[in-house]
């Protein structure tokens, strides 16, 4: 719609932004006519008319086969449009047109804002499957008449009305009251009443006052909630809100209707939403218990850690206190990602405050700062399949590094870097293009490169037996799929590739 005013009108941004609104209500006066809505806007040199919004019925068979949004039709072609525009009425007079051998009754509704019509609604009622209208058609049929005055006039939709989820709110066809003036039910639709019956209406609706018989459904200890109900419920207001009750819940929609500039009442649209609200607790439920089970994880691992650091200052071998101290950085890093994990509602991270943390962890064994670090790029968001393997790669590479790379008292450099898209891996960086076949997987590449004294001539990172390499040889080419190189930076020292592909 945007592009299409920008380019063939001269509307203001105020008033695209009072069509916008209007669009996103008129799904409602599409069902209730049983006919389609076009908007058509005048050109800015005044000849023709462009349609910039086209909506369909719900209830009812459309007139169009095709889409008409984007259509210029010069002025004089359709008279209607000419009268409803020029006149600012709502235009009906005329016979049916005829359509692909289809009778169409053709109405024109002029879109008012503060005074101004700013285009034109062209409604279009297929006539081929009409009969003798029911109460509920009747109903609609009125409802649709008040609504389309109020366009008329300028008064509907509501500017400044609290904004409607659009995607939650009930339709037409969920359920439909009618209320007079006084908020009593003059129509009540066989799904309303059976919205109603699902909270514990055991009477007719019709004929009674609809807020005071909403409140006296809620619990008691609701009564707080009472009066504010009774008042939405009455139609006082555009609102909406929700009303819980012997184990239902019904969604109400509230529309005051205003055809000639007095209330006449209003229109109650219901759902019942119980079962879709049982989902909803039954998904915060397991949630929840996702997220214990990961808090309890990481404590328990926490206190493995501590059990470890303490057995560490027990021990009178330097060499068993190193290994107890790599195991209990070990065990961090996977508290880490269970730390995340339980904060979260996904099973998935946001990657790169782990990989710091770890880096952060890890740095504890310069802690005079000698070596350097930083990190680069994003890892983005990773599953917990793949970010538990992969901050314990992290770790035993970092580790690494600062025993093997650097001296007792050299200083250094240490970066980590990530690089994330969806490319096939080649174990020398990134490809520009495959040969045909399915798409290739989205690929993370980590590079961890140190400007140490590099590794030994006879140095194979394929068979090197320490453990820390065992561990990232394992992980990232078993558990994760990927590829894990170690090669001669081509500064001095070494760099690390592994390429990880990421579902």
């Amino acid at each position: 719609m945007n592009e299409l005013v920008r380019r063939h009108t001269t509307l203001t941004g105020a008033d695209v932004e009072w069509l916008h609104l209007l669009v996103s209500e008129w799904q409602l006066l599409s069902d209730l006519s049983f006919a389609d809505l076009v908007l058509w806007i005048p050109t800015w040199d005044g000849i023709r008319y462009v349609s910039v919004a086209q909506m369909r019925p719900n209830t009812g068979p459309t007139s169009y086969q095709d889409d008409m949004v984007g259509h210029l039709v010069p002025r004089g072609r359709r008279p209607l449009l000419d009268a409803a525009y020029d006149e600012g009425r709502i235009v009906r007079e005329g016979d049916p047109e005829w359509r692909e051998e289809v009778p169409v009754r053709v109405e024109s509704i002029p879109v008012r804002r503060e005074g101004k019509v700013l285009g034109v609604i062209a409604r279009n009622t297929n006539l081929l499957t009409v009969r003798t209208p029911s109460r509920l058609e009747l109903t609609y049929l009125q409802s649709a008449s008040d609504l389309a005055q109020m366009i008329a006039a300028g008064t509907f939709p509501y500017p400044g009305a609290e904004q409607t989820d659009m995607d939650a709110a009930p339709r037409v066809g969920d359920g439909l009251i009618r209320l007079d003036a006084d908020g009593v039910v003059t129509y009540a639709s066989p799904n309303a009443l059976s919205a109603y019956h699902r909270i514990g209406l055991t009477s007719d609706l019709v004929g009674s006052h609809l807020g005071r018989t909403t409140a006296e459904l809620v619990p008691p200890s609701r009564a707080a909630v009472h009066e504010g109900l009774v008042k939405m419920a009455s139609g006082w207001a555009p609102r909406q809100t929700e009303v819980e009750a012997q184990g239902g819940v019904v969604t109400l929609r509230t529309i005051p209707l205003k055809p000639k500039g007095t209330p006449t009442g209003s229109l109650v649209l219901c759902r019942d939403v119980t079962e879709l609200r049982r989902r909803d607790r039954e998904l915060m439920t397991k949630d929840a218990t996702i997220r214990e089970i990961h808090h309890r994880v990481k404590n328990n691992l926490q206190t493995v850690a501590a059990l470890l650091r303490l057995q560490s200052r027990r021990m009178d071998s330097d060499s068993a206190r190193a290994a107890l101290d790599e195991a209990v950085r070990r065990v961090g890093s996977i508290a880490i990602v269970h730390e995340t994990l339980s904060q979260g509602l996904d099973e998935a991270v946001a990657f790169d405050e782990i990989a710091d943390r770890v880096l952060a962890m890890v740095m504890e064994l310069s802690q005079d700062g000698r070596v350097a670090t930083r990190r680069s790029g994003s890892f983005g968001i990773l599953s917990a399949e793949v970010a538990t393997p992969l901050a314990m790669i992290l770790t035993e590479l970092l580790q690494n590094a600062l025993e093997h790379a650097f001296g007792p008292s050299a200083a250094g450099n240490l970066e980590v870097s990530a690089l994330r898209g969806r490319a096939p891996a080649t174990g020398k960086g990134w490809s520009d293009s495959w040969n045909g076949g399915a798409r290739p997987e989205e690929y993370l590449l980590i590079t961890v490169q140190d400007d140490g004294k590099g590794m030994p001539e006879d140095f194979d990172p394929q068979k090197a037996g320490n453990l820390g390499l065992q561990i990232v040889r394992t992980l990232a080419t078993g558990e994760l799929g990927g590829t894990f190189d170690m090669v001669a930076a081509p500064d001095g020292g070494t760099k690390v590739v592994l390429e990880i592909p990421v579902k």
